[in-house]
C-alpha cells in the first residue's frame, strides 16, 4: 500500500465525519425544534433516531475506522469492544429505516387503528428498542463469535519476555463468517428483503388508489403520502447501495482469500459506506417539505441573530 493511498483515505474520512456531524445535527435541529410538534408524528421520531446513528457515525465511527487499522497496538478485548460499536451504529441504521418502513404501511393499509397504535410514548418505545436490539446485535462478537484467539495464543507466549499489544485491525479481531452470515445475510439483507417487500405493497396501494376516482381531499393526501415513500425509499436504495460493495468484499475475503480484495479497494468501500451517512441529510433537504421549511426556519433565525450580533458591535 502506497503513502498517498492512506493519505487521501485520511483525508477523505476526515471530510466526511464533518460533513455527517454538520448535516444530521441540522437534521436533529430541524426536526426537534424546527418542525412544530413533529415529534408526535412517528416517522420523523424514526428520521431523529436515524439521524442520531449518522451523527455518531462521524463522531465515533469514522474515527474508529481511521484508528482501527493497525495503527495503534491495544488488547484483543478492547480492540473488539471498539470494532463492535461500528457494528451497533450501521445496525441502528438498519433497524430505524425498517421502522419507518413498517410505519408507513401502517398508516396507509391500517388508518384507523394506526391512529390508535402510532402515540408518542409507543413510537419512542419502537425507537428504544430498536436501539437496545442494535446494541445485543453488534456486540454479539463480544459474548465468544470472534477471532483473536489466535492473537491471544501469540501474545501470550510473547508475554514471556515483554508484553507487547499487537496492532489492532477491524478483521484482526471481527470474524468474517461472522460478518457475512450473521451481519450480512441475517442483519442486514433480510431487513432489506422486508423493506422491500413494504415500500412495494406500499407503491402498489397507492398507485392503485390514485387511479380510482376519490375526493380532491383525499387525492391530495395520497400524493403527499407517496411523495413521502418516495423519499424513504431512495434513503433505502442509498443505504443499500452505499453499503452492499463493502458487505460484497467481506464475502470475496471469506470465499477467495485475502487477494481477491485490494486494499484500495477495501478503502473505497469504507468511505462509501461512511459517506451514506452524510448524503441522508441532503436527500431530506430536497425531498420533504417539512424539514425543508424546518432548514429555512433555522437558517433565517440564524443570519438574524449574526445581524443582531455585526449591529450591536
Amino acid at each position: 500500500m502506497t503513502e498517498w493511498i492512506w493519505v487521501a483515505y485520511t483525508v477523505l474520512e476526515v471530510l466526511i465525519a464533518v460533513a455527517c456531524c454538520l448535516g444530521n445535527l441540522l437534521v436533529m435541529c430541524a426536526v426537534c425544534a424546527g418542525i412544530q410538534d413533529s415529534l408526535w408524528e412517528p416517522t420523523f421520531s424514526f428520521l431523529v433516531s436515524l439521524a442520531v446513528a449518522d451523527f455518531l457515525v462521524g463522531v465515533a465511527a469514522v474515527p474508529l475506522a481511521v484508528l482501527l487499522d493497525g495503527w495503534v497496538s491495544l488488547t484483543p478485548d478492547l480492540c473488539l469492544l471498539l470494532s463492535c460499536i461500528v457494528l451497533v451504529l450501521t445496525q441502528a441504521s438498519v433497524l430505524s429505516l425498517l421502522a419507518i418502513a413498517v410505519d408507513r404501511y401502517l398508516r396507509l393499509h391500517t388508518p384507523l387503528r394506526y391512529k390508535v397504535l402510532a402515540t408518542q410514548r409507543r413510537t419512542w418505545l419502537a425507537v428504544s428498542v430498536c436501539w437496545i436490539l442494535s446494541c445485543l446485535l453488534g456486540f454479539t462478537p463480544l459474548f465468544g463469535w470472534h477471532n483473536y484467539t489466535s492473537l491471544a495464543s501469540d501474545t501470550t507466549n510473547a508475554s514471556s519476555t515483554a508484553f507487547i499489544s499487537p496492532p489492532c485491525t477491524f478483521l484482526s479481531v471481527v470474524s468474517l463468517p461472522f460478518m457475512v452470515y450473521f451481519n450480512f445475510f441475517g442483519c442486514v439483507m433480510a431487513p432489506l428483503l422486508v423493506m422491500t417487500i413494504l415500500y412495494a405493497k406500499i407503491f402498489w396501494s397507492l398507485q392503485g388508489r390514485l387511479k380510482t376516482s376519490c375526493p380532491p381531499q383525499a387525492q391530495a393526501f395520497l400524493l403527499r403520502e407517496r411523495r413521502l415513500a418516495c423519499s424513504l425509499a431512495l434513503v433505502l436504495i442509498l443505504f443499500a447501495c452505499c453499503w452492499m460493495p463493502l458487505h460484497l468484499m467481506n464475502c470475496f475475503l471469506l470465499f477467495q482469500g485475502p487477494e481477491a480484495v485490494t486494499q484500495g479497494s477495501l478503502y473505497a468501500g469504507i468511505l462509501l459506506s461512511h459517506a451514506n451517512s452524510a448524503v441522508n441529510p441532503v436527500v431530506y433537504a430536497y425531498r420533504i417539505p417539512k424539514i425543508q421549511q424546518a432548514y429555512s426556519q433555522i437558517w433565517k433565525r440564524l443570519l438574524l441573530k449574526l445581524n443582531c450580533c455585526h449591529e450591536n458591535k
